[in-house]
């Protein structure tokens, strides 16, 4: 009898030599005669277990990580095959604390089943949003997202629903779907897990959308340093395609709908979605300046929904269990869960998909286990390289986007980086001004001109060169970026630097300078 064993095809695991161990699990199992099904599946997102081998048994599948090439003849020994006992045994995956305390809607796929196979995809409950999409009305299809209270997951947060409610009433002869796949935060590796791990699950949520607003073409903008995404998404809709699923006439609906993957050229600011566009169409990745918006004119100047990989992935399991299902998890005007990233100087990295509510300090201590060098945590960067740094005081306040609002922070893609007590977040905020210096488009000049100067005055500051002027004008200089930037890569470089300073004053070598108003000039852009 055939024995099922999983070994992840996810590029992380990959990093950690997931392919070698695959091999040495075949190869071992054909010297002793061992029939082996090899399942190669997506990462179950605890990468400090890669690479995490499960086989399947009668009890439910059973865990072993992280395994290396050299492990692989040890474990036949004990016959981990058919789940005996090895020091690297860690029981049945669904048992594992890490996993079993999460609320996964989006993931509840990724890790279980053969990304590639449409039959795993349909045996889990996959495509049942399509069909109940099918049999309704665009308006309908549109009401159930605005009902359920899914929102932006790209960083935005902005009303999903409302955005294709905006491009169904557009006259037009020609609509799009286009995904913005450009994950360029860092610590974020949700997206492209999704991709690697269960990528028809975003071609089922952006057929649904173009369904919902009347569009009959979509686009995925896949960053270049994403091959193994880009690899994996094409082969999924050319098998979506074949079986109906996509084309001229989806399940003999009637209806049609088409999907392209386009590849980016390593941009951050093509994150942003006009610059997205631009690039898409095959120009240099400037932001536009609004209005018009997209949903009015998009992509070749026709009427665009632009969502980001987890709200589309978010979008079946609406239709396919209803508005209220999706609704009841979360809190206030955040809906539904939002998959964190762990990453950074911590001792259990990875993906924790949790209903919004959540608290840092939880997923700190409770998923990531403390720092990885086990000393205290100074400083959690919440939101990507422009996002705020928050210190312990504010890591029991609700992971939701309006208590995050008031404390002058941001979720963005829910990416979360750590430092210990050796960070020095003067260097830290500096960063962020280089960052923004080297990535801005360049469009608008408090970005553009701000970010440089931002450098420079950051310089002075950690050399101690008339630093309480420095500090002033860098607080000036902030304002103006805040204010006065055409897109949120300007407009929410302070933030970094605000709450580094803040915060974190002994870092700047200013002593106690205390925490500042809740102004314009201390920060907080609506991104």
């Amino acid at each position: 009898m055939s024995v099922k064993i999983f070994v992840p095809g996810d590029s992380a695991a990959l990093a950690l030599g997931a392919d070698a161990v695959a091999q040495a699990i075949l190869a071992e199992a054909a010297r002793r005669k061992v029939d082996v099904n090899l399942v190669r599946n997506g990462s179950r997102g605890m990468l400090w277990l890669e690479t995490l081998v499960e086989v399947q048994t009668v009890k439910g599948r059973v865990a072993y990580g992280p395994v290396s090439e050299e492990d692989v003849v040890g474990l036949f020994e004990v016959n981990f095959h058919t789940g005996g006992k090895h020091a690297l045994c860690l029981g049945l995956t669904e048992e594992i604390p890490y996993l079993k305390r999460q609320e996964r809607l989006t993931f509840a796929r990724v890790g279980i089943t053969d990304p590639l196979s449409l039959e795993d995809y349909l045996a889990h409950d996959g495509y049942q949003g399509l069909r109940k999409a099918l049999d309704m009305q665009s308006a309908d299809i549109v009401q159930q997202v605005t009902d359920s209270g899914l929102r932006g997951r790209g960083g935005a947060a902005f009303p999903t629903g409302i955005k294709w409610r905006t491009v169904l009433n557009a006259a037009a002869t020609q609509k799009y779907v286009v995904c913005n796949a450009d994950e360029g935060d860092s610590g974020t590796f949700a997206d492209r897990m999704l991709m690697e791990g269960d990528p028809y699950l975003l071609i089922e949520g952006m057929t649904i959308a173009g369904l919902a607003v009347g569009a009959t073409q979509g686009y995925i903008y896949v960053r270049s340093e994403y091959p193994h995404s880009i690899t994996v998404l094409n082969e999924a809709i050319a098998v979506a395609r074949r079986a109906d699923y996509l084309g001229a006439n989806i399940l003999k609906s009637g209806k049609s709908f088409e999907l392209e993957v386009r590849k980016g050229a390593g941009s951050y600011v093509c994150g942003e979605e006009t610059a997205m566009l631009e690039s898409l169409e095959g120009k240099r990745g400037v932001v536009r300046t609004k209005p018009p918006l997209p949903a009015i004119a998009g992509v070749f100047g026709k009427p665009t929904v632009i969502n980001n990989v987890i709200s589309l992935a978010s979008v079946p399991i609406i239709l396919a269990k209803g508005a209220a299902f999706y609704k009841d998890y979360g809190m206030g005007r955040s809906r539904g869960t939002l998959p964190f990233q762990l990453a950074g100087n911590i001792k259990h990295g990875g993906l924790i998909e949790k209903a919004f509510g959540v608290t840092l300090r939880e997923l700190l201590y409770d998923f990531g286990g403390g720092s990885a060098s086990g000393r205290p945590i100074k400083a959690v960067q919440v939101g990507g390289p422009l996002g705020a740094y928050l210190p312990e005081s504010q890591w029991d306040t609700p992971l939701d986007y309006e208590a995050y609002t008031n404390l002058w922070a941001v979720l963005g893609h829910g990416g979360i980086v750590v430092h210990d007590d050796k960070a020095d977040l003067a260097k830290l905020a500096r960063y962020a001004m280089k960052f923004c210096a080297i990535e801005s488009c360049g469009k608008c000049t408090p970005c553009r001109i701000g970010a440089t100067r931002g450098v420079e005055v950051m310089d002075k500051i950690i050399a101690n060169q008339d630093r309480t002027a420095q500090i002033e004008l860098l607080r000036d200089l902030c304002d103006t970026m805040l204010n006065g930037s055409l897109c949120a890569m300007g407009g929410m470089t302070p933030y970094p630097v605000l709450s580094a300073l803040n915060h974190f004053p002994r870092d700047f070598g200013i002593g106690d300078f205390g925490i500042v108003k809740k102004d314009a000039a201390s920060g907080g852009h609506h991104a």
